[in-house]
């Protein structure tokens, strides 16, 4: 009896946590879920930079959405670094016998440094400071989101090829799924902490205290996460002997089925990330909300998010195809960006949140559907340049997308309020919705994209079915 209601409690944890079957005896859940707190470091800062602070620059402090945009873009200037910071950490040698504890201590120091000098930077940006013009505040501004961007892109990458390390093959996509959900939760639980702070109106020093106590719930969580995880090679770790850098990444972009994924990868995360510094701004200038609200709104992005990925982690534990789960991803997403293109000529705020808990949702299965369908593509000994080669093609595309939909949002404001495209389009919500149908006409391309990679994997499926039915025969 003692047996059977173990297994029954053990089928019931898998069933209702769906990544709970990542933990091992080499990785216990316990060690798996400390470690995965650097990720819940990385969603608060993501959301503190993307959700947040663009939407106190834009409204409370008057910054243009086109430097809003820009200043938000450049920590992704260091996406492309990802597949070598990946690389790198697979054959980095050190005295102290780690490979990946360095990048991740060096990145998680660079996040700090860059959001304790942040707060003052963007206060001087608006002329709130004594010493100094905009300009100055300006360039402390981008040194600081330049810092930030340097430290996330080189800790979870170098994080997330550790988790891979510790982890048995078996159980790597499963890992390094259930670390994303961690990012996806911690985005979720600050989005209202800080929603629920900044909630009683913008001040300034209430502004500099979340930034900086950020800086420093970056540095705890990141020292409990690191903590014995990765054990030390007496005698210093050394190099091995592989190919260069430039040598792999080919050989890794040169597979057709590879190269049109992250080209799928590429219009999918600029589809779903263009909206990251304009939703909350559109809720508080068209739908009047304030910024706890928006905040709030961001939430609810968040926990779509999280939705995608444990519905992706049942479906995938019952074989389902990552490209379909993918291109289902997207489907969603699209009908999401339609449901708040409606919000506004209605005023409606539930279209609003129930817009943001698709977009939320479909980006969730496009992720992690495209995450592990990536590292079915390599061997175990090149996880980190997988895990860096779909970050970084994520990032960077996620980047550009952001960098634009300021100065559209900007430009097309400009000329609908101008008059020149026409009375019907004098409206405050005029740029935002340009953006939306974008982001809508940039995921059918997606759709295209990765059509073929589905396909092919049912065509592969119906060759395998015959010899199935005679081998049960």
């Amino acid at each position: 009896m003692s047996s059977r209601r173990s297994q029954f409690w053990m089928r019931m944890g898998t069933r209702f946590l769906p990544f709970a079957d990542a933990a091992t005896t080499e990785l216990p859940l316990g060690r798996l879920l400390r470690l995965s707190l650097f990720q819940v470091s990385i969603g608060m800062a993501f959301v503190l930079l993307n959700f947040t602070l663009n939407r106190v620059m834009i409204v409370e402090l008057g910054v243009p959405a086109t430097l809003v945009a820009a200043l938000v873009a450049l920590p992704l200037l260091f996406a492309p670094a990802r597949a070598l910071i990946g690389y790198k950490s697979d054959n980095h040698v050190s005295v102290l016998g780690w490979r990946r504890v360095p990048y991740i201590w060096f990145g998680t120091l660079m996040q700090f440094g860059g959001l304790a000098i942040m707060p003052f930077a963007l206060l001087l940006m608006t002329g709130r400071g004594a010493v100094g013009g905009a300009w100055v505040g300006i360039l402390g501004a981008s040194v600081a989101f330049l810092l930030v961007g340097a430290g996330l892109a080189t800790a979870q990458t170098a994080g997330l090829a550790l988790a891979t390390d510790l982890s048995p093959e078996a159980k790597r996509p499963r890992v390094v799924a259930l670390l994303y959900v961690m990012l996806l939760i911690g985005m979720f639980v600050f989005s209202l902490i800080f929603g629920r702070i900044l909630s009683g109106g913008f001040d300034p020093y209430r502004l500099v205290g979340v930034i900086q106590g950020t800086a420093m719930l970056t540095m705890l969580l990141n020292i409990v996460a690191l903590w014995k995880q990765e054990a030390r090679v007496v005698g210093g770790t050394r190099r091995i002997a592989a190919p260069d850098f430039a040598t792999q990444w080919r050989t890794l972009t040169g597979e057709p089925r590879m190269r049109r994924l992250l080209i799928a990868l590429a219009l999918g995360a600029a589809g779903f990330s263009m909206q990251d510094i304009l939703l909350e701004p559109f809720g508080g200038q068209v739908l009047g909300l304030n910024i706890g609200e928006t905040t709030a709104v961001s939430a609810l992005w968040s926990a779509g998010m999280i939705a995608g990925f444990a519905y992706a982690a049942r479906a995938l534990d019952r074989e389902s195809d990552p490209h379909r789960l993918a291109g289902m991803g997207v489907l969603i997403g699209i009908a999401a960006f339609a449901i708040v293109v409606l919000a506004a000529p209605l005023k409606s705020v539930p279209l609003l949140c129930l817009g943001a808990s698709g977009i939320g949702l479909g980006g969730g299965l496009f992720t992690v559907c495209t995450l592990i369908a990536a590292m079915d593509h390599v061997s175990t000994d090149k996880s980190g340049l997988a895990l860096g080669a779909w970050g970084s093609v994520q990032a960077t595309a996620g980047g550009v997308a952001i960098l634009l939909s300021g100065a559209l949002r900007d430009g097309f404001e400009a000329l609908s309020m101008s008059g020149r495209l026409g009375v019907g389009l004098v409206d405050q919500s005029s740029g935002y919705s340009f953006v939306w149908h974008v982001e809508i006409a940039l995921l059918f391309a997606t759709l295209v994209a990765i059509g073929p990679l589905a396909r092919r994997t049912d065509e592969k499926r119906s060759r395998q079915l015959p010899q199935l039915t005679e081998r049960l025969a």
